[in-house]
């Protein structure tokens, strides 16, 4: 993954009442303010003004609740201990004999995860279940006769213990390239998909003519073989890495065809991270920006792709300076969250001589990215048996009880609150200590806090104690020391638009 990371950017004042839920997103017709086109000749203004009207859509709202989601990196490098594999593997060598995903789904939910993504093809072509479209799959090994399918035993087992199912499917794909099918040069033409092939006995409910490349129209069968097969998938992920091959070989991603399949087959699901819903946030730490803005200004690449129309790694996406500062290479200002990736271990596939980061380090890794207005995505590799290690389940549990000892009761829950515009105040009844404060604003109506200051009623007079730039879907701040007061207050002093609270917690973490 770090490998290709790096490939990937080379290729390329109403206030709600505090402390309630927000009802569940419902399903809705596409929402064109997810997306809203900007003039060359608009002023910081009008790009505000603007950027204050963009909506997140349904999905993307769902996807931002789940807060914590998990990565698991398996196949043929998990055996060879390659991070990226060379596409010519004997398939021979994926032996997972201990396989148990009901294992992996425990952990995980165990570990406070609420979907999971497999790399269910990674750059090398291994595909972990039996396609029509390659020999380069499970069912070339002898494992379980040839008749395994790791996808569908991942995909039941985290329906079966509540989890969410994401799918990797690789842009890149060393076997295919190897095979002739991968960056021949081959034009764009319609394709119908699914392509029937000998001795299919599919009759498809559903058919598609899509414009593709050969390699292109083998990446859509893929999808259409994950889409329909497996049940309701609620992530698509796709990186934008290239093979290991000639720069002059690069193949041209048919990023539109691919969108609009995954959009017909599983509408629900969000399409990341070289796609419309989700980003990269621009590093493998797992660390969001300390500002992290959810509407940033995008360009359109070729075939549809969205991209950054700043630098994928600046230190400032959304803010007024930086929508001004992009404007010369921008197209929309979109609302495009950030999904922060990390792997348990150091390596994104399982190295027996690797061990998994410390609580401490999880911790860290929690509050720099849920804490920050982003989704954490945390890698964890299954081993050579199939199964996620000992260690790795352990540091899993451990690091959910941590962060339910940072944040164990809300304090503020039931206690009367006060409203006015661009202030909230909270009396806890008594005086409390808290060290751990919790804020979100309700993004169905945008992100727009700017600035705010968090307040704490003292020796008669309110006294700020912490205070920073964005909220958006999540802030989580944390006191230097406990403070103890009764009456606390959230007053914004900066917001593009009115603001909607949708969360006011106060905090005192059990350490």
């Amino acid at each position: 993954m770090a490998v290709s990371r790096r490939l990937f950017v080379a290729a390329a004042t109403a206030l709600t009442a505090t402390g309630i839920p927000l009802p569940a997103a419902r399903a809705a017709a596409p929402d064109t303010r997810s997306r809203i086109p900007v003039s060359p000749h608009d002023t910081e203004a009008d790009l505000v003004r603007t950027a204050s009207q963009v909506r997140p859509t349904a999905r993307q709202i769902a996807w931002q609740r789940l807060e914590r989601t998990a990565f698991l990196h398996f196949g043929v490098n998990t055996f060879t201990g390659l991070e990226w594999g060379t596409g010519d593997e004997d398939p021979e060598v994926f032996q997972p004999t201990g396989l148990d995903t009901d294992q992996w789904a425990r952990a995980l939910s165990d570990g406070g995860f609420r979907l999971a993504v497999l790399t269910v093809k990674h750059h090398d072509g291994f595909v972990l279940y039996p396609s029509r479209y390659t020999d380069h799959t499970v069912a070339s090994s002898s494992w379980r006769g040839g008749q395994g399918d790791v996808l569908r035993a991942f995909a039941d087992s985290m329906r079966r213990y509540g989890l969410k199912v994401g799918v990797y499917l690789s842009p890149a794909d060393e076997n295919q390239y190897l095979h002739g099918g991968y960056a021949n040069g081959s034009a764009r033409t319609a394709r119908t998909i699914p392509t029937l092939v000998h001795g299919d006995d599919r009759t498809p409910p559903r058919s598609f003519t899509l414009d593709a490349t050969d390699y292109g129209a083998h990446m859509l069968n893929t999808l259409y073989e994950v889409l329909t097969e497996y049940g309701p998938v609620d992530e698509v992920w796709f990186d934008g890495a290239q093979g290991h091959i000639p720069p002059e070989k690069v193949e041209a991603y048919d990023w539109d065809s691919w969108y609009t399949l995954v959009r017909a087959l599983a509408p629900d699901a969000a399409i990341a991270v070289t796609g419309p819903d989700l980003r990269w946030v621009g590093n493998e730490s797992g660390l969001a920006r300390e500002d992290e803005w959810s509407v940033i200004p995008v360009k359109e690449n070729p075939y549809g792709r969205t991209d950054w129309a700043l630098a994928y790694d600046t230190a400032d996406e959304g803010s007024r300076a930086a929508l001004v500062t992009a404007l010369p290479h921008t197209d929309y200002l979109q609302w495009w969250p950030a999904e922060c990736d990390v792997s348990l271990r150091d390596g994104w596939f399982y190295h027996p001589e690797q061990q998994p980061k410390s609580v401490e380090e999880l911790t860290e890794i929690y509050f720099g990215s849920v804490g920050r207005n982003a989704v954490l995505l945390l890698n964890v590799p299954p081993d050579t048996a199939g199964l996620l290690p000992a260690a790795d389940v352990t540091r899993l549990r451990e690091f959910r009880e941590r962060v339910e000892r940072e944040l164990p009761e809300d304090l503020a829950r039931r206690a009367p609150t006060r409203r006015a515009p661009g202030l909230v105040t909270v009396d806890l009844g008594r005086e409390r200590e808290v060290d751990r404060v919790r804020l979100a604003e309700d993004v169905r109506h945008g992100q727009q806090v700017e600035a705010f200051v968090v307040e704490a009623h003292r020796d008669g007079a309110w006294t700020r104690v912490s205070g920073s730039g964005t909220i958006g879907a999540s802030r989580i701040l944390r006191l230097p020391a406990p403070v103890s007061a009764r009456h606390w207050r959230l007053r914004v002093t900066g917001a593009r638009a009115a603001v909607h609270l949708a969360e006011f917690g106060l905090y005192r973490s059990r350490l």
